[in-house]
């Protein structure tokens, strides 16, 4: 079949208007800006930040002293339970005594004669030295006497000193407790032999109070210097403990000691606490974290920590300015404190912030808002 030309054209050209209408409305869509991403913005806001800053720290006595045997011999008697409280002065073992026993009474019967002997002299050199008044002696005679007695008196000086050395090392052979607080195990029985040297009998600590020792950066000296400084007032609220357990102590502690000298290989120094230990929960050794409070005083930025993002070590977040758009901001973080982060650079109050759809953000967009409730105390 044949078509005429003109209905030919007309087919042509209602072709081209339906296809030029199409690009049309393809360029217009093209040209309509993406939807707003609807997300969750707060209030930048400015508070009073008190924290806890944490430390590892280790339990210690304040007092500590190893039991050492003096003198050698058996061990005849153990005069306490292990783990046992005790008082300074108490006994706590013996040593076989015999030997020193009978060493100290030989001593004892030899200063005896040598004080007999003396006062013999004495006698002697009194007479003489009447007799050679009236001439009656020869003048060596008198010196013979007077050197005797001389003698007699560094025999009784020697025979003392040697009862006084024979006399301590009987009384090394008991050993008491130098001083008051828990003793260990002992690392010895009844009837094993004891000389002095490196042996260990056992260890006695003070019990109360404790200390708490952890190291710190020497950028912190200043305010630990301050806190010292201040006194036993802060003991209330700024220094607290948390056990291995993760429950808190219930006591406070107070600054005991600041160390005189900085760690030169770590960059810190150690600071000691001092906690109260009526019922002997803490034991040297034990490991804890002793937190300490920190209040500045004055007012800090805080924001929540959900709208941060990190890239690359550094962080960002999204801050909503004119027209609804969003900017990638860096800021410089501080201590987190609980759900909110300080920032230290990067922020003002009142500025708007993304919390909630940040993944679906980018630099420019822009945004429908909606209040974000969460995350705030």
């Amino acid at each position: 079949m044949k078509y005429p030309f003109s209905t030919i054209a007309v087919v042509i050209i209602s072709t081209g208007l339906l296809i030029a209408c199409g690009n049309k409305k393809d360029d217009t869509a093209a040209q309509q800006p993406p939807p707003a991403i609807a997300v969750g913005v707060t209030a930048v806001r400015q508070g009073n930040a008190v924290y806890y800053d944490q430390y590892p720290a280790t339990i210690t006595a304040l007092t500590e002293v190893q039991i050492r045997p003096q003198v050698s011999g058996y061990i005849t008697g153990i005069y306490f339970q292990d783990g046992q409280h005790v008082t300074k002065g108490q006994k706590l073992y013996s040593i076989d005594q015999q030997q020193y026993r009978g060493t100290y009474e030989q001593a004892v019967a030899n200063l005896n004669v040598a004080k007999a002997n003396m006062a013999r002299a004495q006698q002697d050199a009194e007479r003489y030295q009447q007799l050679a008044e009236q001439d009656a002696i020869a003048r060596q005679t008198l010196e013979h006497a007077l050197a005797d007695l001389n003698t007699a008196k560094s025999q009784v000086a020697a025979q003392q000193a040697n009862v006084s050395a024979v006399g301590t090392n009987l009384r090394y052979s008991t050993i008491y407790a130098p001083l008051t607080g828990t003793i260990g195990i002992s690392q010895v029985k009844v009837g094993a032999a004891v000389s002095p040297g490196t042996l260990v009998l056992n260890t006695i600590s003070a019990d109360n109070p404790m200390a708490v020792d952890f190291a710190v950066d020497q950028k912190s000296i200043p305010r630990f210097m301050e806190l010292q400084r201040q006194g036993t007032h802060h003991a209330d609220s700024t220094f607290t403990l948390v056990l291995s357990d993760g429950s808190v102590y219930p006591v406070p502690g107070q600054l005991s000691v600041v160390d005189r000298a900085v760690d030169p290989q770590t960059g810190t120094i150690r600071v000691r606490l001092v906690f109260t230990n009526k019922n002997n929960v803490l034991r040297p050794g034990m490991s804890c974290n002793v937190r300490v409070k920190n209040n500045s005083g004055t007012e800090q930025i805080l924001i929540p920590f959900k709208a941060v993002t990190e890239q690359m070590g550094e962080y960002f977040v999204y801050v909503v300015g004119d027209s609804s758009k969003v900017t990638e901001r860096k800021v410089t973080l501080g201590q987190r404190i609980d759900e909110d982060v300080i920032v230290k650079d990067g922020l003002q109050p009142n500025e708007e912030i993304v919390t909630t759809g940040i993944q679906k953000l980018r630099e420019g967009a822009v945004v429908k808002t909606n209040a974000d409730t969460t995350g705030r105390k």
